[in-house]
């Protein structure tokens, strides 16, 4: 079945090969946005971190293979590297490194309300072409 999705996404995603700006990303919003109602509805604040680690570590993967696949162009690559910068930059934060102080486990829930916002910014400042976004959303679907 995973078969049969990834090739039909494929076939959409030569259909699809125009630049927009929102399209697939408001669908990596959409993912963030999932992933802070899942952080609000835990009550426990190590589950709550697990689940943003796990999401920007599945987010971290999907952006990886996106950049190295031949059908992303060096704009499309450029964006991505917007979008890892900015993810690892809520990684960081999340875990108290590179400089950042660790966010607190009372803060988790608007740490997660931040991160949706933050990622709404990027949208903004980063472009990259449907085909990009298609392909995020795919491999995120895939990973999880």
């Amino acid at each position: 079945m995973k078969a049969i999705i990834a090739f039909v996404s494929v076939i959409i995603m030569f259909v699809l090969v125009i630049p927009v700006n929102a399209g697939g990303k408001g669908d990596l919003q959409k993912h963030f946005s999932d992933v802070a109602n899942k952080v609000k509805a835990t009550e426990n604040p190590a589950e709550k971190r697990a689940i943003l680690e796990n999401s920007f570590k599945d987010m971290s993967i999907a952006l990886n293979k996106v950049q190295g696949s031949f059908l992303v162009s060096k704009e499309d690559q450029a964006g991505i590297d917007g979008l890892k910068s900015i993810l690892k930059e809520n990684q960081d934060e999340l875990a108290g490194v590179n400089g950042y102080e660790r966010v607190p486990d009372s803060q988790l829930n608007n740490f997660s309300n931040y991160v949706v916002q933050n990622m709404a910014q990027a949208d903004q400042m980063i472009t990259i072409s449907l085909v990009a976004a298609i392909l995020i959303i795919i491999l995120l679907v895939l990973v999880l």
